[in-house]
């Protein structure tokens, strides 16, 4: 029989998911290989053969996308299929003309084909973009369940950065799991808030695996979604965050838009500090796309701790979350808007102090500006962003990264923590509509 010979183009994580359920153990298709982009050294490896399955005994190699067209034609690809998350929809076509003009076909797989079905009630947290607000959204909704009595498991997105083999199934419920784990910050931005809070999380590669672990301990699922992917559990309730600061955006990215459209209830978050026109043009986004989703209205205060009156006339150098910065293109968060509120002399430019792969980040994204992105995918990015802090000539270093980076580095000058958290305004609340889902009982509304 002919196998029909697929090039699978992704980023350590839906391109995964989708080989598991539609490509593993079917003799009709050969995968090839995977491509890689967007995370640090994460091509080079091998998807192993204990998750590839019998048809790969060797494991499927992962080769960095920029060799798409010569891996098409020296391997007489059929299929490229495009699989990851918070692109432009240009960037998507980019690749497909790349594929196209090599002599592939090229396909998108339907999200309905890559979601697991629960054996326990469901609820999705995604979002149309890195950085709308998802993870301090799945946050209250959890906490939501268990002020119910529920048992609460949340199913991160997949973060696979080292061996991929033993990441197949991830539990974790303290932080000595991150440590035994040798989770890196991005892994830890996503994990610990949810541990601090008495979430049970799991992660890794198999999902139907880690469904099924996950159902044992759990009375709720809830699917804490990365970027802006959709979900790789079908939901009961599917919540979808979209953020005012970057009006425009729901309908310009992959697969952002399509989480749009498929949501039940959308979040809009960060009306404290968006402008009304952003508000009202996210707001004529879900009325125009949508079936009839309904709309919560989110504040994103923040709080510095300590004593704010620290930062005036301080010169601060500003540290957020990286993924937020680098392909979700936002230009500030917490710590930034702390700085401004409380009176700060400065923002310190990191660029001149950034050294290694901190500046290698900065040539790669220039738009970041004046502000740290936390990059943290290896013990090497670590190092260099601890010298980078170092080198930089700040009076104060404010961080607005979910997790505390004092816990994984060292920072040499004064340093305050900046917290984001979800307050919602007005009605329906995240409690009513999963009361009137059934989700919730009825004598909390």
């Amino acid at each position: 029989m002919s196998r029909t010979r697929v090039l699978i183009a992704g980023a350590a994580g839906r391109d995964f998911h989708n080989f598991n359920l539609v490509y593993r153990d079917r003799p009709e298709y050969e995968v090839v290989a995977f491509t890689a982009t967007q995370i640090p050294n994460i091509d080079g490896r091998r998807y192993p053969p204990e998750l590839a399955g019998s048809l790969y005994p060797d494991g499927i190699p992962i080769l960095p996308e920029s060799a798409l067209e010569e891996l098409v034609r020296e391997h007489e690809i059929d299929s490229v299929v495009f699989a990851y998350s918070d692109v432009t929809h240009e960037h998507v076509m980019h690749i497909g003309s790349r594929a196209l003009a090599a002599g592939a076909s090229y396909h998108l797989i339907s999200p309905a084909e890559t979601m697991l079905v629960s054996t326990k009630p469901s609820v999705a947290i995604c979002a149309v973009r890195t950085g709308s607000g998802k993870s301090q959204t799945t946050r209250h909704v959890a906490r939501l369940f268990r002020e119910n009595g529920k048992r609460v498991a949340v199913l991160r997105h997949p973060m696979p950065y080292g061996d991929l083999a033993a990441q197949a199934v991830q539990r974790f419920e303290r932080y000595d799991d991150l440590e035994a784990a040798d989770a890196t910050i991005e892994e830890r931005e996503e994990y610990e808030p949810h541990l601090a809070e008495g979430n049970l999380v799991f992660a890794g590669i198999d999902y139907e695996r880690i469904l099924r672990a996950a159902e044992e301990e759990a009375d709720v699922i809830l699917w804490d979604g990365g970027n802006n992917d959709t979900p790789f559990v079908k939901p009961d309730v599917h919540i979808v965050v979209v953020d005012p600061h970057r009006p425009g955006h729901e309908l310009r990215y992959h697969p952002g838009e399509t989480n749009l459209r498929m949501a039940d209830v959308c979040v809009v978050n960060k009306i404290d500090s968006a402008s009304q026109a952003g508000i009202d043009a996210v707001l004529n986004s879900i009325h125009d796309n949508t079936t009839n989703a309904r709309v919560v209205l989110a504040a994103s205060p923040f709080d510095v701790e300590g004593d704010a009156e620290e930062i005036r006339g301080k010169r601060v150098l500003a540290i957020e979350d990286g993924p937020t910065l680098t392909h979700g293109e936002m230009t500030f968060g917490a710590a930034v808007l702390a700085a401004k509120q409380h009176g700060a002399a400065e923002l310190v430019d990191p660029r001149p102090s950034a050294v290694g792969t901190i500046a290698e980040t900065f040539e790669q994204y220039p738009e970041i500006g004046t502000l740290l992105p936390a990059m943290g995918y290896g013990r090497k990015q670590m190092d260099d962003l601890r010298e980078t802090i170092e080198r930089s000539d700040a009076d104060l270093v404010l961080i607005g990264t979910p997790i505390d980076l004092r816990r994984l580095i060292d920072i040499d000058k004064p340093a305050l923590r900046v917290t984001y958290k979800l307050q919602e305004m007005g009605e329906p609340t995240l409690k009513d509509v999963l009361a009137e889902k059934g989700l919730l009982e009825t004598a909390l509304v």
